[in-house]
């Protein structure tokens, strides 16, 4: 995998090669922060990839070049926000059809990430960073108060002491603080960073995807604290599915055959 530049400034790029949908934030003169107009390129973006069932992981990223310092996001956009019609829960919706995605959501942190965007890198199922990057949620030092459904993603992915920390202080998060919470797969320094994030996107490519999608599914349900029958009995389907599916199957023979399995997603 290799990461391509684009050459001029634009909403969020997708491109889709081999199962992996890779969504590129693309305003690095402006440190990638969000408008309205980037908001909806990424529902629209999001609704393709989850029509599209042969997509096995989604790799968020960002166009850093020429920046003093690599920023991933800014955040939102709050100049226009008093306009009249302004949508004040469009970046949540965003921010949930992205934590709603089927496939495994990778954030690739090459940046620097603030504001309503640490959202994207908490809601992510796996996130590699920088080392050198920072993560800091202003939201109470600009006198406002988050957004419901990301406020929960925070407590029940972060902790409440990282959640206090972050929201109650405005303090950033460095590279290593954020290493030491145990929320990344890898730390890596910018020689090593491309490579790393190929090998983490080609391990999670190569997973059944039918299973993939049921566990990520059942461990989103799980980790609201939702234990009720009806929960669990749609976990205990989930297992049923796929221990009747072809890629059991196929996966037990590649291991009694010593091969690499190859999934069909059945």
């Amino acid at each position: 995998m290799t990461s391509t530049v684009p050459a001029t400034a634009s909403t969020p790029l997708l491109s889709i090669e081999d199962g992996v949908a890779t969504i590129t934030l693309n305003r690095p003169a402006h440190r990638n922060r969000l408008q309205d107009e980037d908001l909806h390129t990424l529902l629209a973006h999001f609704g393709r990839i989850e029509a599209d069932t042969s997509l096995r992981v989604v790799m968020l990223r960002a166009n850093t070049a020429g920046q003093p310092k690599p920023v991933f996001c800014a955040g939102y956009d709050l100049g226009g926000f008093d306009e009249p019609g302004k949508d004040a829960s469009l970046f949540e919706r965003m921010t949930d059809a992205y934590a709603a995605l089927s496939p495994v959501t990778v954030c690739a942190l090459n940046g620097s990430v603030y504001g309503g965007a640490t959202d994207l890198f908490i809601s992510s199922d796996l996130r590699l960073a920088l080392e050198g990057v920072e993560m800091r949620m202003p939201a109470t030092a600009l006198g406002l108060h988050y957004y419901a459904n990301g406020l929960q993603r925070y407590v029940t992915r972060m902790g409440l002491a990282f959640t206090e920390r972050a929201f109650l202080t405005g303090r950033p998060f460095t590279a290593q603080r954020l290493w030491d919470t145990g929320c990344l797969e890898d730390l890596l320094p910018a020689a090593e960073f491309e490579a790393g994030l190929s090998a983490l996107v080609r391990d999670v490519a190569a997973l059944a995807p039918l299973a993939a999608r049921a566990v990520k599914q059942s461990l989103r349900e799980l980790a609201t604290g939702n234990t009720a029958t009806g929960t669990l009995e749609r976990i205990r389907e989930r297992e049923r599915v796929t221990l009747a599916s072809e890629d059991f199957a196929e996966g037990r023979k590649a291991f009694a055959e010593r091969r690499a399995p190859k999934f069909s997603g059945r």
